[in-house]
């Protein structure tokens, strides 16, 4: 008894401190909310529910294409001594880009530029660390759409393009020079070939059609990763011995993976749930499709057998090839585009790397660079007014300029960060943690333990 007494006036005080926060919040909850202010690219929330609920499903989509889809996805074709290693690269990707788009990514990316000069090629640095949105603001691209969700749905398109690049020099960079060098290339590279096309830049002015990524996310990084296989150097025994993927199945999975996730990609692009987004979820599916079935059509012919893994190289390059036309073409010309792709892709990851005896070791450039190309390009042909009434003008002209554009910056943006990496963090690991496998050398992990 003398317990309870003893425990009674603080059970009160507690009770009516409870009570004076109900009111008080109350009060609170009266007070008229200001309307915000107003950055340059913002507009006031004018919510679309069904939109919301529809991005918010794809950030998430998009967000497992990387985590796990990609990882495993890259993660199966390595050697068992770098299957960690190789993984743990995906996981380091998304840690350091979530980090530099919320400090000073999307700013770049999406803020308007004080200076109407630089507007064109560069946003402003009037949101870093994300100062000025709020819960009332949108970006006038998605007046519907709320601006934290926006960020997080193109935070995740920021993030699954560096670790695209990873696969070109999978299983020979140093982990520390992988960071450094994520952190740069999203800040200097990603974002601001983004603004150009994306963010009210110049290419996005002059008509450059790209609904999904073909140019910001698959020629960028596609070009990205020659660069980085060329500068690194090939694998010890490259060529001399056969270099083979350990676990087929685990790529499957990432694929698979990869297959769903990419309807948030490019179906989360139409930022509605609309007609629109109907048509790019169905041309999404039925370009993958295509391009693995003439893949493997070219596979059979020359091998005489088809391969698991080639077949899934063949449905991601339909993939890579349709991001860029989804929401512009019809399901024909998204056909079209998905059989066309397998044997550009096809000859590119196979015939062109053998000729030339670079090593892109998962093929970033053979499926993503070259898709992601010959997907621009179509999408000037295939392009058509009865989907987007944007695809007035679309023309293989202008799509070619966006592409130059693209290939130049990230090519020369690419090696200069490179050159920084090299000099500071490093970028090789020494022939003995290479021969060792980078899961003992740079993680003290082993499958085999």
């Amino acid at each position: 008894m003398s317990r309870v007494w003893n425990r009674l006036p603080g059970a009160v005080a507690l009770l009516c401190l409870t009570i004076g926060l109900f009111y008080a919040g109350g009060a609170f909850a009266q007070t008229p909310v200001a309307a915000p202010a107003l950055l340059a690219h913002q507009s006031v929330l004018e919510l679309d529910g069904a939109g919301t609920a529809w991005l918010g499903t794809s950030t998430a989509l998009v967000l497992l294409m990387t985590l796990p889809g990609l990882a495993l996805f890259y993660g199966g074709m390595v050697r068992r001594k770098n299957v960690i290693a190789t993984i743990t690269q995906s996981v380091g990707v998304f840690a350091v880009v979530s980090l530099v788009w919320f400090i000073a990514g999307y700013s770049i990316a999406f803020g308007a530029n004080p200076d109407a000069a630089l507007q064109p090629y560069v946003g402003g640095l009037d949101m870093l660390f994300l100062n000025g949105v709020t819960l009332g603001t949108a970006n006038t691209l998605l007046t519907g759409i709320p601006e934290y969700l926006f960020i997080a749905f193109q935070m995740t398109f920021a993030i699954i393009t560096p670790a695209l690049v990873t696969g070109a020099f999978a299983e020979r960079m140093k982990y520390s020079g992988l960071l450094l060098f994520t952190a740069l290339w999203s800040l200097l590279v990603y974002s601001p070939i983004c603004h150009w096309v994306w963010g009210g830049g110049f290419l996005g002015a002059a008509g450059v059609l790209d609904f999904a990524g073909g140019a910001v996310v698959h020629v960028n990084s596609g070009v990205a990763g020659l660069v980085c296989a060329i500068f690194l150097g090939r694998r010890k025994g490259y060529g001399a011995e056969p270099i083979i993927a350990h676990n087929p199945v685990l790529t499957m999975i990432g694929a698979s993976l990869l297959l769903v996730g990419w309807i948030g990609f490019n179906a989360g692009s139409a930022g509605a749930a609309n007609e629109l987004m109907g048509v790019a979820l169905l041309n999404t599916v039925l370009a993958a499709a295509a391009a693995a079935l003439t893949w493997k059509i070219i596979e059979l012919i020359e091998k005489k057998k088809v391969s698991l893994i080639g077949m899934l190289s063949g449905v991601v390059a339909g993939l890579v090839a349709i991001t860029p036309a989804a929401g512009f073409v019809d399901p024909k010309g998204a056909v079209i585009i998905g059989l066309i792709a397998g044997p550009v892709c096809y000859i590119s990851s196979v015939w062109i790397k053998k000729l030339l005896r670079y090593d892109d070791s998962l093929d970033a450039f053979g499926i993503h660079g070259a898709g992601g190309l010959i997907g621009a390009l179509l999408t000037g042909v295939f392009a058509t007014t009865a989907i987007n009434s944007l695809s007035e003008g679309a023309n293989v002209g202008a799509q070619a300029l966006g592409l130059a554009w693209t290939i130049a910056y990230s090519a020369v943006g690419t090696f200069v960060i490179l050159i920084i990496c090299k000099f500071t963090t490093g970028l090789r690991v020494s022939e003995a943690e290479e021969a060792a496998g980078l899961d003992t050398s740079l993680h003290g992990e082993s499958l085999d333990h």
